[in-house]
């Protein structure tokens, strides 16, 4: 047998040798199961969406109010002026249609939806004050709601529902894109 040179040194050659296979010791075995929960509590940290779940409100909730406040909003424009039936009404009909699929998808995920009904929205009289009916003044002035308005609304809308959906697990994604989409059409077709 000869020797191989490391470093300008001898060493035996090691030939017919087996390496031998771990040894997992009392000690490491200790370790190991020590180390095993800490590593897991420490991954559960860092997801997004804890097992407890959180006591705040679910997001979709509040994009759900804005879809009957916008509802409601047309709904008002239709009445202050009938000529607008024909370019609001299919906005107030896909409203109504989003908040009842928003209230379904909080349901389905285990929440409460929104008991918020459809409110009139407040008509200001040129001195400022409103009316709980969206066309009559106190001074019994008709007002209108603007189509500018239900545009506006319809935007602001499409803003949060886009902003959410950067925030929204992947099963919830789907439904606010289609209402954030949905509203950026309507504030362009309005426009």
């Amino acid at each position: 047998m000869t020797d191989a040179v490391v470093d300008g040194r001898a060493a035996p050659r090691r030939e017919g040798l087996r390496a031998r296979p771990p040894v997992l010791d009392r000690r490491r075995v200790l370790a190991l199961a020590l180390l095993v929960p800490a590593a897991a509590a420490g991954l559960g940290a860092c997801s997004s969406n804890p097992v407890g779940g959180t006591d705040d409100p679910d997001p979709l909730a509040a994009l759900a109010d804005a879809a009957r406040a916008d509802a409601a909003l047309a709904a008002a424009a239709i009445a202050a002026n009938p000529d607008l039936t024909a370019r609001i009404d299919p906005l107030r009909a896909a409203r109504t249609e989003h908040a009842a699929a928003l209230d379904a998808e909080v349901v389905r995920a285990g929440g409460t939806p929104s008991s918020v009904a459809p409110t009139a929205v407040p008509a200001t009289s040129p001195s400022g004050s409103s009316s709980a009916d969206p066309t009559v003044a106190p001074t019994g002035i008709t007002q209108t709601v603007s189509l500018a308005r239900v545009r506006e609304a319809v935007a602001a809308s499409q803003r949060g529902a886009a902003q959410l959906v950067l925030d929204l697990p992947a099963e919830r994604v789907g439904l606010v894109a289609s209402v954030a989409a949905c509203c950026a059409t309507y504030a362009a077709v309005l426009a």
